[in-house]
């Protein structure tokens, strides 16, 4: 069973007060990169893997998507999902994606958001995705992009210029991450970019577009912090076809 941490109360605390928990979408810089992979929904059934508390389930339900399934391995998160969705076309429900079961060709469009890095077998899982979509369905998911994550110690340092630079060491060494976010001891994987993108070709899915996001000028004006997104990708965001 993966590490449920977003039960941990103070993780959840921390975590319930980022821009994009208070905000929702609109506190979440890559959106406009996902929205523009996304499908049309308009009655697609859809299963956002990883759902939080549920911003992106209600959203797509708002575009027309027939039905949205969505699952994540938090009690609290599932909790707040359902107290903020009157919608009985949206479901939420407590599941561990490293033991997922799907059913076969069930869902249009598979979505996750900063999630799979949580995921120890991600082979597995992307095996279970590409069976539960129809021909020609698609898969959008975000995960912290692998040069964010590889460092044992993943923290800005100051290079001889004192410019912010951003430590990658042990990249090509995949596996257990740990680090202290709110909590000790938060697991992650890290698995390279080459790993990823075959994952998904190994379980005969189309690759059909690869974003390792920065934010816009525009963005950084409007947020200046953001800014220190442009010396690394802190996030990959991947389309493909089934």
């Amino acid at each position: 069973m993966a590490q449920n941490i977003y039960d941990n109360p103070d993780f959840f605390a921390g975590y319930s007060q980022l821009p994009r928990q208070v905000h929702g979408l609109d506190g979440a810089p890559e959106w406009h990169a996902i929205r523009a992979l996304l499908p049309d929904l308009s009655g697609k059934r859809v299963v956002d893997l990883g759902c939080g508390f549920g911003w992106v389930s209600r959203w797509m339900r708002e575009q027309g998507a027939a039905s949205v399934l969505g699952l994540d391995l938090s009690q609290n998160m599932i909790a707040r999902a359902r107290a903020e969705t009157a919608d009985s076309a949206v479901e939420y429900r407590i599941a561990d994606l490293d033991t997922l079961e799907l059913p076969a060709a069930a869902f249009d469009l598979a979505y996750s958001a900063l999630t799979f890095h949580y995921v120890q077998d991600f082979d597995r899982l992307v095996r279970v995705i590409r069976k539960a979509l129809v021909p020609g369905g698609h898969f959008v998911f975000t995960i912290e992009h692998p040069i964010f994550m590889a460092a044992v110690h993943p923290h800005w340092i100051s290079d001889e210029d004192g410019r912010k630079t951003w430590p990658i060491n042990g990249y090509s060494v995949e596996g257990e991450r740990r680090t202290d976010w709110f909590a000790k001891g938060v697991v992650k994987y890290h698995r390279t970019l080459g790993t990823t993108l075959n994952s998904l070709i190994g379980a005969g899915f189309e690759i059909r577009r690869v974003e390792e996001f920065a934010p816009t000028p525009e963005q950084i004006e409007h947020l200046p912090q953001l800014e220190e997104e442009l010396e690394r990708p802190m996030m990959l965001i991947v389309s493909a076809g089934a």
